[in-house]
């Protein structure tokens, strides 16, 4: 791996200037540079050894006739051949196979991502059936799993022994190799992404079969591989460091921008974990705190929780009187569903926005009074609940969607430097002076770096520890709401908002396809932000 290593080094010594006439160019950027330091590692394991022949009729079915949707409904493919091994001795039969036969396949988990980078028409490999759970070290609190083995179940199978996840993303369908790969995240200032949270990993090669990383075993391409994005081999095993089960205290409530600028770092140093939701065309921003909490303590004083038809009489009330205006003409809509009145009352709140949003998801103004009333569905559910952390840590983030998700670094702990809320002004302002029909919310959350050479909020060497540092997510949703093809065709070409900070690179999972990206942004191309996952697609 000397090829690596070297490229490695002149890579992250370019990053932080400490080197002159290297061989990468004064302005080349950041992101590019991880994703070439990638490359290097991929083609050292992808074409280093002659491949082993084996026959794959009997690990491989036709599947011209299935046809793969992922979650947000964005993509679909009918690929050639789907691979599905069920062991890892099966997994790497199928590499060795399609390494041989020059064969081009995709690793597929759960589909969850809004972009169709693991869709192949050539071929796929699903993990679907390799979700194991291996093992629980209770002792360690650690638990080995299959890649294929989803989030919730891993949490299932290690509540028995007081054992959870130390973070989460909103939801918990990912399978572990998907959810580790892309370097996922929760929130929490001092947490890091759930990629530094793996012990160690078994990846299939095509050219070194399967390889056992670690800190221990060849530390260097163990941190490359954290979140190699399938760019490595195919993640078989994982080992995951695990906390004690514990519960929280979350508090919701709803402040000014102004009050969130004000209080900004109070909140972060104080709070475990810590959210944001910015309301588009209004002054609010819902705040979401967890902290420990120990069962049979006293809440915090507060007025009591409001009833639930209370809480979503604003999102009923508006979607009441528009159903009125739909029957009676008033205001006629192509396509649009119109629910019963009954339908309309035992909805929850992202399905009453969802039906709302539908109405004309492209009017920024019909956008901006959806959004208010959401602001005022937020006020009538302030306060605290206690509950377990993988509950609490989840959140409902509505139906099918387009995301873009940035992340760049705003400083450390002890010293924010304000990039995270100056990239939120920046981006309100610029998106409602555009009239853009942003909907709610623009969720932001935080991080501490990982020492994963590809992970977004990725650590260079010699930088100091990766916990000092603090990185700021923000994740731009454009919802899907209705089944509507023309709508949503739409609302994806009117969906062209890039990340705005020179330092910030999309998050892999849920950017829109890559190549959009360079072929929509040229200030971003000119930039080099959007170079990271432009060369991560080329790669996978």
């Amino acid at each position: 791996m000397h090829l690596l290593a070297d490229l490695f080094a002149k890579a992250r010594n370019r990053f932080t200037g400490d080197i002159q006439g290297s061989c990468l160019p004064k302005t080349f950027p950041k992101a590019a540079g991880f994703a070439l330091v990638g490359a290097a590692a991929a083609y050292q394991l992808w074409a280093t050894a002659p491949a082993q022949t084996v026959c794959q009729e009997a690990l491989c079915e036709t599947a011209d006739e299935q046809e793969f949707v992922n979650w947000s409904a964005t993509h679909k493919v009918r690929p050639r051949q789907l691979f599905q091994p069920e062991t890892v001795h099966e997994l790497q039969q199928v590499v060795a196979s399609c390494h041989a036969s020059g064969q081009r396949i995709r690793v597929v988990g759960s589909g969850l991502s809004p972009n169709g980078m693991a869709f192949c028409p050539e071929g796929m490999l699903s993990t679907a059936l390799l979700d194991k759970i291996i093992s629980v070290d209770k002792d360690k609190q650690q638990v080995t799993v299959q890649a294929g083995a989803r989030v919730q179940e891993v949490v299932d199978a290690l509540r028995p022994h007081g054992l959870t996840l130390q973070n989460f993303a909103s939801i918990r369908e990912q399978t572990m190799g998907g959810f580790t790969q892309v370097g996922s995240h929760g929130s929490g200032a001092t947490i890091p992404p759930v990629d530094e949270q793996v012990v160690s990993m078994k990846l299939v090669t095509p050219a070194r079969g399967c390889l056992e990383l670690s800190k221990e075993k060849d530390p260097e391409l163990f941190r490359m591989a954290r979140v190699g994005l399938g760019c490595l081999g195919v993640v078989a095993e994982l080992t995951i460091q695990c906390v004690p089960s514990h519960q929280l205290l979350q508090h919701t409530l709803v402040m000014t921008r102004r009050q969130v600028h004000q209080q900004h770092k109070q909140l972060l140093q104080a709070n475990r974990h810590l959210r944001y939701m910015w309301l588009p065309y209004t002054d609010a921003v819902v705040v979401v705190t967890c902290n420990a909490y120990k069962e049979g303590e006293a809440l915090p004083a507060c007025p009591p929780p409001a009833s639930p038809d209370h809480q979503l009489a604003p999102f009923r009330e508006l979607l009441h009187s528009l159903c009125g205006k739909l029957r009676q003409g008033v205001a006629p809509q192509e396509d649009l569903p119109g629910p019963t009145l009954e339908a309309v009352d035992r909805m929850s709140g992202t399905e009453l926005r969802d039906h709302l949003l539908a109405i004309d998801p492209l009017d920024h103004l019909w956008v901006a009074r959806v959004n208010q009333a959401e602001a005022e569905w937020w006020k009538r559910c302030e306060g605290y609940q206690q509950g377990w952390s993988d509950w609490l840590l989840g959140f409902d983030c509505g139906g099918q969607q387009w995301v873009l998700e940035a992340c760049f670094p705003a400083g450390t702990v002890k010293e924010p430097n304000g990039a995270d809320l100056q990239y939120m002004e920046d981006l309100m302002r610029e998106l409602e002076a555009a009239r853009i029909p942003a909907p709610s919310p623009i969720e932001q959350r935080w991080t501490c770096g990982s020492a994963s050479h590809m992970s977004p909020a990725g650590v260079a060497s010699g930088q100091g520890d990766c916990q000092e540092h603090l990185f700021s997510w923000v994740g731009i949703i454009m919802y899907l709401p209705s089944d509507n093809d023309r709508q949503r065709a739409a609302i994806t070409k009117r969906y062209v908002f890039a990340p705005q900070a020179r330092t910030a690179v999309e998050h892999m999972c849920v950017c829109r396809h890559p190549l959009c990206c360079m072929r929509r942004h040229g200030s971003m191309q000119q930039t080099g932000q959007v170079m990271l996952p432009i060369l991560w697609a080329l790669m996978l």
